[in-house]
């Protein structure tokens, strides 16, 4: 007998959904250039300028014309990075940039350049919970910050941030505010309006389109510049030759996500909850990573001490249990996850962690096949570990 599916890595990347593999194969034929004038070039531009339009309706902005496609999330906010870099050339008295500790590698990595290029970098600490310290934003905050930087939902424990206060506080210092929405874009409800921040981030591959597409949201009035130079694509901001069939996919898929939101969210925290029921009252010395409330509808993560998160990952993989311990970008890392570290976690805490994120296809049957196969794998990895879990 084959062994069970069951998919929970939803954070890592998502399935192409049915309707928006149709819909790119609609669209095969539409391989002309956007940017031609014949025909052929009108109809894949308008078939891009729907898709903007579907991309925008679902970050909540009020027109398209703020919407740039890149290549995905890190394109996006290497952009905005890069754009604060030349800003911050010609303005040396106004370049700080703030961001948090448990952001993702690449923003980490985008503010790491900017730091060794001379620009005060600050990582922002977070609570237990890995909330922000708004405290520490207050003090940081002056007329030398340039940016402002927190992802609105945390990758690896779901922790969701109050984007729109920290937005409000860093406006009243003058500085732009971005936000890496990678994670939320399609299990919550997210408005750039709302929010009132300057840029934006999103990855079509995280809301069950294709990869290789993503966006980048710009407030009307704030100074982008290209990342990629060349042709006249995306009003100059992103040159090269339109990914049609990625983008034409990337408006299905937003499309398709705005449309299920009110009833994805419940859905998944339902499945969420009984999954963390289950596994907390069979398995003892259970330690819950993230805001126990503030957190996204699809993302459990669980430290098991004792026990050691690649040595999970595998067992559970040998029944069919596809998870993460942790972001993905950094499975080939052996050392423990910064955003664990950042929460006040011990390494051997974070070593022993497991993240489980729900998706579209996730299911009570599933749930429950975890809540029974991953008991027994914590008690023979415990018995076979040194450390006594308290």
């Amino acid at each position: 007998m084959s062994k069970p599916f069951v998919y929970m890595d939803y954070n890592a990347t998502t399935p192409l959904r049915p309707e928006v593999r149709n819909r790119m194969v609609e669209a095969l034929d539409v391989y002309a250039n956007a940017s031609s004038l014949h025909e052929s070039g009108r109809r894949a531009r308008a078939e891009i300028e729907e898709a903007r339009a579907s991309v925008a309706a679902l970050i909540g902005a009020r027109d398209a014309s703020g919407l740039y496609f890149t290549s995905g999330g890190s394109e996006s906010n290497n952009t905005v990075f890069m754009t604060m870099y030349q800003l911050g050339r010609k303005n040396p008295s106004r370049r700080k940039i703030i961001t948090s500790a448990i952001e993702h590698p690449c923003v980490m990595n985008a503010a790491a350049y900017l730091a060794e290029e001379g620009f005060p970098v600050v990582y922002l600490p977070v609570d237990s919970f890995a909330r922000i310290d708004l405290d520490a934003l207050k003090k940081e905050l002056g007329p030398d910050t340039l940016l402002v930087s927190i992802m609105a939902a945390n990758n690896e424990i779901g922790t969701i941030e109050d984007i729109r206060t920290i937005a409000a506080m860093a406006k009243k210092a003058g500085a732009f505010v971005h936000s890496d929405a990678t994670q939320a874009v399609g299990k919550v409800p997210v408005s750039v309006q709302e929010w009132g921040i300057d840029y934006l981030t999103l990855s079509c591959h995280k809301i069950y389109g294709p990869k290789g597409v993503g966006a980048l949201f710009v407030r009307p009035g704030a100074p982008i510049q290209p990342l990629i130079r060349g042709g006249h694509q995306e009003n100059g901001v992103r040159a090269g030759t339109y990914n049609n069939l990625g983008i034409i996919g990337f408006g299905k898929a937003a499309e398709l996500a705005l449309s299920d939101l009110p009833e994805f969210g419940p859905r998944l925290a339902a499945l969420r909850k009984r999954l963390m029921d289950g596994l907390v009252s069979r398995i003892p010395h259970v330690k819950i990573n993230g805001h126990p409330e503030e957190v996204l509808p699809n993302t459990l993560n669980l430290s098991f001490p004792g026990a050691e998160g690649e040595s999970i990952l595998l067992s559970l993989d040998l029944e069919g249990i596809q998870v993460s311990t942790g972001s993905a970008c950094a499975s080939g890392s052996l050392e423990p996850s910064h955003v664990l570290l950042a929460t006040g976690l011990g390494p051997e805490l974070a070593h022993g962690s497991i993240r489980f994120s729900l998706g579209r296809n996730s299911s009570e049957e599933e749930v429950d096949y975890v809540i029974e196969k991953l008991p027994p794998i914590i008690q023979r990895l415990r018995r076979m570990s040194t450390v006594n879990p308290r």
